[in-house]
């Protein structure tokens, strides 16, 4: 939506809080400017966004000590309400015994354990899917091998209605199996050796990767849960709207 009034000139789209106008967009945004535009005379090149400020090496044991000293007045008592000493304590514990007294590293550190767990998680599901296919597959297996001479004396009968009453139960599992192959594409199935053989190198590698995923998981956690505590203890605005939440760092 476009307003004008006088040489003012709003623009108004779904989802803004408020107006933009046109003056107080910058170079390049006015009403000339955009008209040579749309009209191809020239090729509009977007505002470069602000660089985000890089995090300030700061020593974060100091930076938490500071706030918690700030702390001891007359707001004390609501700041208690989100952060306890003894959280803040096990916090502090952990930066120190884990070497990120800086910002960054906390930041590079996090991000890297979630990007391992998920890694790992990734890799274990689609272990165990491939898993739950072999299964599958050696069951519909199998039942063609049991229910094939019924099928075969069945396509023999010409297909009797009477001789299907008398074997319903094994001809329809065939039919199942051979639904199941052409449903996977299967022009040739795998023997049960061979199939027992994948899935037990499967199982193998699933409890392989089990300690490592358990673990990268913990480590995710703690590292999310002290990135929380510092990032309400340093940001008012994220303390102010968290007053009534209560961060925990789990046990280790």
């Amino acid at each position: 939506e476009v307003k004008c009034r006088g040489k003012a000139i709003t623009l108004q789209a779904p989802g803004w809080q408020r107006p933009a106008r046109l003056s107080s967009l910058g170079e390049g945004y006015s009403l000339e400017a955009l008209t040579t535009v749309l009209s191809g005379q020239k090729t509009h090149t977007p505002r470069k966004r602000r660089a985000a400020a890089a995090p300030q090496k700061v020593n974060l044991l100091v930076d938490i000590q500071a706030k918690l000293q700030a702390g001891r007045g007359a707001g004390y008592a609501k700041w208690a309400k989100v952060f306890n000493l003894k959280q803040m304590a096990k916090t502090l514990n952990y930066l120190t015994e884990h070497g990120l007294l800086e910002y960054v590293a906390l930041k590079e550190q996090t991000e890297a354990a979630t990007t391992q767990y998920r890694q790992l998680s990734d890799q274990l599901k689609a272990t165990e899917k491939r898993m739950a296919d072999l299964s599958a597959m050696r069951t519909q297996i199998l039942n063609y091998i049991k229910t094939r001479d019924a099928y075969v004396a069945y396509q023999q009968a010409g297909y009797s209605k009477k001789f299907l009453a008398a074997h319903e139960g094994e001809i329809t599992l065939h039919r199942a199996a051979k639904k199941f192959f052409d449903d996977q594409g299967l022009t040739k199935l795998p023997t049960i050796k061979e199939i027992q053989a994948e899935f037990a190198a499967l199982q193998a590698e699933k409890k392989a990767i089990y300690p490592d995923f358990h673990k990268s998981r913990t480590h995710m956690r703690e590292l999310l849960t002290v990135k929380a505590n510092v990032d309400r203890l340093l940001d008012p605005q994220e303390l102010a709207r968290d007053l009534r939440q209560e961060v925990i760092i789990p046990e280790h």
